[in-house]
């Protein structure tokens, strides 16, 4: 679905109908996400650091395989990055363009390329202005608000103190809705923004459990996840086939490994409290 359309009343995510100054239209080119879905806006610098980029992928990166739609604003910077993260990890992720919709206008165009990525991938651009409108200084604070309003939370990752991704965080606390934010280094400028608002109440955003946690979801079997995947290969085929208690001597034939190599690999496991030996057998924790 390449071609741009007004969404139908009904078909509006439903959070967007409760703030306090709702558009009166909305258009799109794409997919609407699953209305199960969950919407974490992440917005931030335009000069953005290597940690910012850095902190931005890796912590899109962990929410892999929840049911969590990442939202921003297709400009250049954090925008774009958690754009692309959320891409890489397989998320759906929605923009809304400070612009009409129309490939004339989208702004920046610079993004253009990513836009098409973001439709192709089963995401979608959503404006309430007219497909043929350009950008100007004040339709960025009011997509701002479109932004905040849909989103379950709000993810700062760096910004100053006179930025557009603070007027988000206020529309977010105005919506009640959580502002979490990364901490950044006393020495940037990038950062008076976050630790400001840290210091005023938000949340301190370090790992992506952090985030999961915010938005209401069990992490119990993130941390299995995240314990497994810092796994070795070997570690990982060994854990596959302790499906059940196990005799060490069966467990070492399957594994296909020599003995030594086997009974050190175990040791190893059993220290770093993946598995553990009783009566006789071994079991996965």
């Amino acid at each position: 679905m390449d071609k741009i359309y007004q969404i139908k009343k009904e078909d509006w995510p439903e959070p967007l109908l409760e703030i306090p100054q709702p558009p009166e239209k909305l258009y799109a080119r794409g997919k609407l996400p699953d209305p199960k879905y969950i919407y974490l806006a992440v917005v931030g610098s335009r000069k953005y650091s290597n940690y910012g980029k850095d902190v931005c992928q890796k912590l899109i990166t962990g929410l892999s395989g929840y049911p969590i739609v990442i939202v921003s604003g297709l400009a250049i910077g954090i925008d774009s990055i958690a754009h692309q993260s959320a891409l890489e990890a397989g998320l759906t992720t929605i923009a809304f363009p400070g612009s009409g919709l129309n490939k004339k206008v989208l702004y920046p165009k610079n993004n253009l390329n990513l836009a098409e990525k973001i439709i192709k991938n089963g995401g979608c651009l959503i404006s309430e202005f007219e497909p043929d409108s350009v950008a100007t200084v004040y339709s960025f604070p009011k997509r701002n608000r479109l932004m905040a309003g849909i989103s379950k939370a709000v993810l700062i990752i760096e910004a100053e103190m006179k930025s557009g991704s603070l007027i988000t965080a206020r529309l977010a606390l105005d919506y009640n809705k959580d502002v979490l934010a990364v901490p950044g280094s006393t020495f940037s400028n990038n950062a008076n923004g976050v630790n400001w608002l840290i210091r005023e109440g938000a949340i301190p955003v370090t790992t992506s459990e952090d985030i999961l946690e915010a938005l209401g979801f069990d992490t119990s079997s993130f941390k299995e996840t995240l314990r497994y995947q810092s796994c070795q290969p070997e570690e990982k085929a060994i854990l596959q086939l302790l499906t059940e208690p196990m005799d060490r001597d069966d467990l070492i034939i399957l594994s296909g490994l020599e003995t030594s190599e086997a009974n050190a690999l175990l040791s190893i496991m059993e220290v770093r409290g993946l598995i553990k030996e009783s009566n006789g057998q071994i079991l996965r924790l």
